[in-house]
């Protein structure tokens, strides 16, 4: 019986085609942690707004695999030395670099977690796959941690121009529909070279380098920060946490939610617990997308007025409203918006979960970071916010602030048939 072809094209919407190069990134690509990204979309609740932007964290890890690998030929041409397991660990760090997202991604990490970000998940679980691959994926892992002796392959896979914002930059806008995603991401890959291991563009993709910041302040603010988008995620987070407070308030029993999940609702669960109890690891790598959506369903139809009507309002899109300023909100408006939920009927612990205030933040780029250097024709390597004659330059660097309230001003409509 012949072995099984491991070396595989995809059809990719963004790219063509786009090969998945050895066996190792194959089986990684067909095991169950990678699988699970099929069940998590990329981009949460914007499809509230967008109706296209239903892709996936599978869609994206494998994007940004490719993006690496015309990196990794764009380095060789320009007569670096990188090895093939070099390129293949790259890749393996790029595919993975998502994997420990849970469902709704950052939503459930600002809720359900103890700040416990993604990318601390993402490594646990490459050292398990390290495990259960004998080793295969050591080097990944350094790369991936930033302690490999070859500074360039880190920035590669995470910094201000790494594949990992190519490839979302990219994907989104086409997905969304928001043509300002578009980067130019393979001319910037052709224009990248090292000096001294350290990751440079060359000066003449100043412009393609300018193009991809603009573009991500502005999907900053047309997708990721919508209101729309900050809405749906406020109620989400307020349904998560009444459930919680149901079952911490009156047992596990409380609300319906399958096992693994419900053990991130009634555990306060830090790193330190995920790296030293194998079960929540376990459990994490069971959730994905549907869990959740499931439970809004049941959870609609639960007694509880504050977890079934926010449940139905995001079911049914009747979402909060929203105000939004580049100053924090005075104490006088939101006593008046509390005002108006206690005239609906609602108490003041339930006016919690009703009226939301945040805020939301941006910065194109911050020099004070992992820098995006630029190789001039004299050899010299300075700062992309210095070789920018780009007019707006202070606009990309400044970090801007949109403060916002969201509050539930349809409710008396919705919350009659529960009254009655």
């Amino acid at each position: 019986m012949s072995a099984p072809n491991k070396k595989k094209i995809l059809n990719d919407p963004v790219y063509g085609f786009i090969t998945i190069p050895t066996e190792l990134l194959f089986d990684l690509v067909e095991h169950p942690y990678f699988q699970r990204l099929r069940r998590i979309k990329q981009l949460g609740l914007s499809e509230y707004v967008y109706p296209g932007a239903l892709h996936t964290r599978f869609h994206h890890a494998l994007g940004a695999m490719h993006l690496m690998g015309q990196a990794m030929s764009t380095l060789q041409s320009k007569g670096h030395s990188i090895s093939g397991e070099e390129c293949e660990a790259a890749q393996i760090a790029i595919l993975l670099h998502d994997v420990g997202h849970g469902p709704f991604s950052h939503v459930l990490e600002c809720c359900l977690l103890e700040d416990v970000p993604h990318e601390e998940i993402s490594l646990l679980l490459m050292r398990e796959l390290n495990r259960q691959f004998n080793g295969a994926l050591s080097l990944a892992i350094r790369m991936f941690e930033g302690t490999y002796e070859r500074p360039f392959f880190h920035q590669l896979i995470s910094s201000q121009l790494d594949m990992d914002r190519m490839d979302y930059l990219n994907r989104d806008g086409y997905y969304t529909g928001v043509a300002e995603g578009a980067i130019g991401a393979e001319r910037i890959i052709k224009m990248l070279d090292l000096v001294n291991d350290q990751l440079v563009v060359e000066a003449k993709g100043i412009l393609s380098v300018e193009n991809f910041l603009n573009a991500r302040r502005l999907m900053y603010w047309q997708v990721y920060l919508h209101k729309t988008s900050i809405c749906a995620e406020s109620m989400l987070i307020q349904i998560l946490r009444r459930a919680r407070f149901l079952i911490q308030q009156t047992g596990p029993g409380a609300v319906f939610a399958p096992e693994s999940f419900r053990l991130f609702l009634q555990d306060s669960i830090s790193l330190a617990d995920f790296r030293t109890n194998q079960t929540y690891l376990n459990a994490f790598t069971r959730l994905d997308d549907f869990d959740v959506w499931f439970c809004i369903k049941q959870w609609a139809l639960h007694p509880d007025f504050v977890l079934s009507t926010l449940c139905q309002m995001l079911l049914d899109r009747k979402l909060f409203k929203i105000m939004l300023s580049t100053e924090p909100f005075a104490g006088e408006l939101l006593v008046e918006l509390e005002d108006q939920l206690h005239e609906l009927g609602l108490t003041d612990e339930q006016c919690s979960y009703f009226l939301v205030e945040g805020q939301a933040t941006n910065a194109a780029y911050l020099p004070s970071g992992d820098r995006i250097s630029i190789k001039l024709k004299s050899g010299k390597v300075i700062d992309i916010a210095d070789a920018s004659d780009l007019s707006n330059i202070q606009v990309l660097t400044n970090i801007v602030r949109r403060y916002y309230v969201c509050w539930a001003k349809e409710l008396m409509v919705l919350s009659k048939p529960v009254s009655q």
